[in-house]
């Protein structure tokens, strides 16, 4: 009998960050798992992969260009840690430095220990913060007292202001979570983004309630670190022993051998083929290939320019989700230069006291070997939604803000060992409130689309648990498409 072949599924990924990465991991993955042979090619526009993220070494610096961590209360990142086989290479935060600061009329003061965002889990610390006053202390704690009003969405701003007061929010709320999604809280959808706030009202009525009630639960089980924290949970948080870039590395080495990997090459326009597959095209409009199968790595701005044309209402949704753009200055600087013991992981900056940072990370406090000995690696972050402005100044201007705001908070003097500013343009997604049901949407959308799939930050999450797993689901879904339907031509 003559042999039986399976032509492969020929498969393009376009974005090479992180989460087109993912993507092409577990393609390879699941199409092995299911005996389905697979070509794959990785489009990226840049010349690099991986995005804004990685680790650079400088001066006897380990600077981090993206994210500096993971939290593993996500199953994401540390699930694709295990499948690379890096497990050796983690290392967790250094517990002698593990609080946050916040500003408070100019002086960065302690976080409540125990404050997890939003709610104290450990309300009787709160009493001695400097942060509220009385008064302030006063209606946090009333929160207890209050009955429950749980409704599907709610701003964040709204919550909290609700539940906690108004200067509960401006003072710790409000740069604490803007730390994390440097949005615009009196937009921002908490079903999007904390929904286990809104879950917590719903089953016990208070937020504080329904802490308490958890520890009772699991008193015997808990973790002391995650409850002596100041700020946020940082036990839960881990890097690698030669920075973030371990991970891209590891990424890059498992898929090149089986990948066809671009770079330098944008991909300016999909069309149907007669075979049911996806002809791409760059901006001089030549072919790129044809393709059964397209998984779009893409931010949502340029998602939705490739896919007008073939995808108008899918394209619409997608470009209703709204971007902000953040930068940062990173600089190495001896210690003998900085009056403040920096004995802490960062701090974060209400918007009430109208500084041009949004946070200062302490990335060599957080982890070991990110500066010589001696000296310190500190992140700055300005821009974000409510500071979109000072984006436009050069970045001279940044560094020159960043040192003077540096300067004036915790006392840092001198030259610094090296200044270098990262700017993360339009990188943001601002999950505004309807975001779940705008992301229900494009997903029902692109379920329409044959062979075509969506993945990356715009949707469920910003962290990089969050894109990873959303690069897995992706794959799997695309699969399933591809297996109900022949190949491209």
């Amino acid at each position: 009998m003559p042999e039986i072949t399976t032509e492969p599924l020929r498969i393009a990924v376009i974005g090479g960050g992180i989460t087109g990465l993912a993507a092409c991991f577990y393609l390879q993955r699941q199409s092995q798992d299911e005996s389905t042979p697979v070509d794959i090619t990785l489009f990226e526009a840049g010349d690099r992969f991986g995005g804004v993220f990685g680790t650079v070494p400088r001066d006897g610096y380990l600077v981090e260009t993206g994210a500096d961590m993971f939290i593993t209360n996500k199953p994401g990142g540390i699930k694709l840690v295990r499948e690379l086989g890096l497990e050796s290479r983690l290392i967790e935060t250094q517990p002698q430095y593990r609080r946050s600061l916040i500003l408070r009329r100019g002086r960065p003061l302690p976080t409540p220990s125990g404050f997890d965002l939003m709610v104290p889990r450990t309300p009787w610390t709160l009493l001695k913060s400097p942060l509220l006053s009385l008064a302030g202390k006063v209606r946090v704690l009333a929160e207890y007292f209050l009955p429950g009003r749980p409704q599907e969405d709610e701003t964040l701003a709204s919550f909290a202001k609700r539940r906690f007061g108004r200067e509960a929010f401006e003072r710790i709320i409000q740069p604490m979570v803007g730390g994390i999604y440097t949005a615009d809280p009196e937009r921002l959808s908490l079903r999007a983004t904390l929904p286990r706030f809104l879950d917590m009202e719903a089953c016990h009525g208070s937020l504080i309630r329904a802490v308490l009630h958890e520890r009772r639960q699991a008193s015997q089980h808990r973790d002391s670190r995650l409850e002596d924290a100041s700020g946020a949970r940082y036990g839960l948080f881990l890097s690698f022993d030669q920075g973030m870039s371990v991970m891209q590395d590891a990424l890059i080495e498992a898929i090149e051998s089986r990948c066809q990997l671009r770079r330098n090459t944008s991909v300016a326009s999909l069309t149907c083929t007669a075979g049911q597959g996806y002809l791409l095209r760059d901006f001089q409009g030549n072919s790129l290939g044809e393709f059964a199968g397209v998984l779009v790595a893409l931010p949502a701005p340029r998602a939705t320019s490739l896919l007008a044309p073939l995808a108008p209402e899918l394209a619409a949704e997608l470009a209703s989700i709204e971007y902000a753009s953040a930068a940062i200055v990173v600089t190495g600087h001896s210690l003998r230069n900085i009056r403040h013991p920096m004995d802490a992981y960062g701090l974060v900056i209400p918007a009430v006291e109208n500084r041009r940072i949004l946070a200062v990370s302490c990335t060599s406090r957080k982890f070991p070997g990110r500066a010589p000995e001696g000296a310190i690696q500190l992140r700055t972050f300005i821009g974000g939604a409510l500071q979109q402005h000072l984006l436009k100044e050069s970045d001279e201007a940044l560094i020159a803000i960043a040192l003077e705001e540096l300067q004036d908070i915790f006392g840092v003097t001198g030259t610094p060992d090296f200044c270098q500013v990262v700017r993360w343009n339009r990188a943001m997604p601002q999950y505004h409130l309807g975001h779940v049901e705008r992301v229900r949407h494009i997903r029902e959308l692109a379920s329409l689309q044959p062979g075509l799939e969506l993945a990356g930050n715009a949707y469920e999450g910003v962290g990089i648990p969050d894109v990873i797993e959303s690069a897995e689901l992706a794959s799997q879904r695309l699969l399933r498409k591809l297996n109900n339907a022949p190949p491209a031509a």
